[in-house]
């Protein structure tokens, strides 16, 4: 038991220190040294879980969709409607706090990365339809009365408006804080008609 209670830490520090080093240092400074460094451990240890960098990097693409589907899932149950869910899961994708922008920022490393690995690209494209399909039933139920092919465009629309405000305010949180994002999210929202 003590075994397995162990490993589980392990992978959990070692996930931490990918993160961590995505964040802070960036996509092409990702190595197994590096997250050797920032879990405080040998490299050995890494390359046991992580045999190479492509390894590293479908961790921390997965690890990223993993936090924000828990994320969006508690918040959408916690909602009291329909329209209250759809901003909530909407606001979480902005870049609004630290934890969010460097979520931002190794979003946006991982996009980059993706166009020249095709695993790479195959998660991305997986993930962001799960997302879409996410926001395609949210503004269902917040507007039951739209036709289907409205509901899909809205849904793509107010995904790419979070997700070009996010990437904006990672690259110039000065330019875009969060007052200003949230701005965006109820008038974007108020234009669709689907405000509270």
């Amino acid at each position: 038991m003590s075994r397995t209670v162990d490993q589980a830490a392990q992978q959990e520090a070692l996930s931490r220190a990918v993160w961590d080093v995505l964040a802070q240092q960036g996509l092409e400074r990702l190595t197994v040294r590096a997250v050797a460094t920032a879990a405080g451990c040998t490299t050995g240890l890494v390359m046991h879980r992580f045999p190479n960098r492509q390894a590293l990097l479908r961790h921390a693409r997965e690890l990223l969709h993993e936090t924000s589907r828990r994320r969006v899932e508690a918040l959408e149950a916690a909602a009291a409607t329909p329209r209250g869910a759809l901003r909530a899961v909407l606001r979480q994708g902005l870049a609004i706090d630290p934890e969010s922008i460097n979520g931002s920022v190794v979003w946006i490393g991982f996009l980059a990365a993706a166009f020249a690995d095709d695993e790479l690209i195959e998660i991305h494209r997986r993930n962001n339809r799960l997302w879409r399909e996410r926001l395609e039933r949210l503004v269902a139920a917040a507007a039951p009365e739209w036709a289907a092919r409205r509901r899909a465009t809205v849904a793509v629309a107010l995904g790419a408006m979070v997700e070009g405000a996010a990437a904006f305010a990672a690259a110039d949180p000065d330019a875009y804080p969060a007052a200003v994002q949230e701005e965006m999210l109820t008038e974007t929202l108020r234009v669709y008609g689907l405000g509270e």
